[in-house]
């Protein structure tokens, strides 16, 4: 509270200069202004437009939800990613990191004027029904989201158990907007599943990157070797419709799959560059393959983004892992929680990310290894999906080279996972045992 008052003061003082000292500043040579001032001119028109408000608006407005207004909207025009957080958006911020929350179970993002699906979430009633990345929300129980904040579109999807929600959908080449009605549930998301596709063959999904997910995973190798009862012949890392999550948890998953001392001088999993001394981060491996540098493959799709991205492209550049699929979303950078005061606060983006080697992938994404369109092996062709990615979004930070708009056939099976249907996991599982057959058992790293 004593920062936020000293704040207060200092931009009063500064105010208070520059309104009685117009004259002694008319005799000074002009100054460039420092990134962090405030242009007196830009406060007076803010102002101003506060007091026209009040006065001319048809009905009278409160001033509290005047400047959260403002600030709301000054966060919306930076980019998709930051915004103005109360109580009940902070609650609902750490309620999806620590894996339960209510609701229906989508990651959504704001396009333009509408909330878009990035995934479904495992498991839970927006997956059930049929919802697909890529999909635009127009209308949440007839009600149309065409101006609404992302915020207000997801409280709307929020709710207790068992009450009923109605989700309108535009999805690309359907006829007409669909309707799907879904029954809100208590979100518990398993963020690593796991199973033996094959003796030999491992296979593990992340969905999110969570508190507990490190721990899982570990957890979840551990029981896949003991029920192998041999050493494992390949593994399998399923990042597709994996939206991201936290970032600790993100490294922490990069570093159980590199050996430290085989990484030469270059043992970087990812770094972040902003503005401030604060955002620069530097995350090196330190440990050891917990898999012991068995053939490895990477699943990623267009739903895959920020933290599954960071684990792709460090397994990628280290050439620990051949990564396969489709041309991730490209989500590169990184969100900052800043409190206002005891109450409020902001989620603003700080820096960007950047892999072992160098790269962006800010509005690009990691392509793969090898391209693997999203088939379904017993479908046949069906609608297709609008595949979306960071670029496509409104006021996306932009990188060197833009993404266009591609469509795919099927998307991403979401629950057990079976190489007879789900035509990637089938193609990396052959690629797997072609590894194997050409270096053995003893392929390394």
């Amino acid at each position: 509270m004593q920062a936020s008052h000293l704040r207060v003061k200092l931009l009063t003082l500064g105010l208070f200069i520059g309104l009685i000292s117009p004259t002694l500043w008319a005799k000074q040579p002009p100054k460039a202004a420092t990134p962090n001032e405030v242009p007196v001119a830009d406060i007076n028109r803010f102002t101003t437009a506060i007091q026209d408000i009040k006065q001319y608006y048809v009905e009278p407005v409160d001033d509290k939800a005047l400047f959260e207004n403002a600030i709301r909207g000054m966060l919306a025009g930076l980019d998709p990613h930051s915004s103005y957080l109360d109580m009940a958006d902070y609650a609902e911020l750490q309620s999806s990191t620590q894996g339960e929350f209510g609701g229906v179970g989508l990651e959504v993002d704001m396009d333009n004027e509408w909330v878009r699906v990035v995934t479904p979430i495992d498991d839970t009633p927006a997956a059930k029904v049929g919802l697909k990345p890529g999909d635009l929300i127009v209308k949440i129980n007839n009600q149309p989201l065409d101006g609404m904040s992302l915020t207000d579109a997801v409280k709307l999807m929020r709710g207790p158990k068992g009450s009923a929600v109605e989700l309108t959908i535009v999805r690309k080449n359907a006829k007409g907007p669909l309707q799907f009605k879904l029954v809100r549930d208590i979100i518990r998301v398993q963020s690593v599943k796991s199973k033996l596709l094959t003796p030999g063959y491992a296979y593990v999904r992340i969905s999110q990157f969570q508190a507990p997910t490190a721990n899982d995973l570990v957890a979840a190798i551990q029981k896949l070797q003991q029920e192998n009862k041999a050493p494992l012949k390949g593994f399998i890392l399923d990042l597709r419709n994996n939206p991201g999550g936290l970032l600790d948890s993100a490294i922490a998953v990069s570093n159980d799959f590199l050996n430290s001392a085989k990484l030469g001088n270059n043992k970087m999993i990812v770094y972040t560059k902003g503005r401030t001394a604060d955002s620069t981060l530097k995350a090196n491996a330190d440990a050891v393959d917990l898999i012991n540098g068995i053939p490895m493959i990477v699943l990623i799709n267009g739903g895959s983004a920020s933290g599954a991205e960071i684990v792709a492209g460090a397994l990628q550049d280290h050439k620990r892992a051949i990564i396969m699929g489709k041309t991730s979303f490209g989500k590169g950078s990184v969100q900052t929680i800043l409190p206002l005061d005891q109450q409020h606060g902001i989620k603003i983006t700080t820096a960007l990310y950047y892999t072992p080697n160098g790269r962006s992938i800010q509005a690009k994404g990691i392509s793969p290894d090898i391209e693997v369109d999203e088939l379904a092996i017993s479908d046949s062709k069906t609608n297709g999906v609008l595949d979306v990615k960071e670029a496509d979004l409104a006021k996306h930070l932009s990188n060197d080279s833009s993404q266009s708009i591609t469509v795919t056939e099927k998307p991403l099976p979401n629950m057990t996972p079976n190489p007879s249907q789900d035509y990637q996991l089938n193609q990396a599982l052959v690629l797997l045992k072609g590894l194997n057959t050409l270096h053995g058992t003893a392929y390394k790293q």
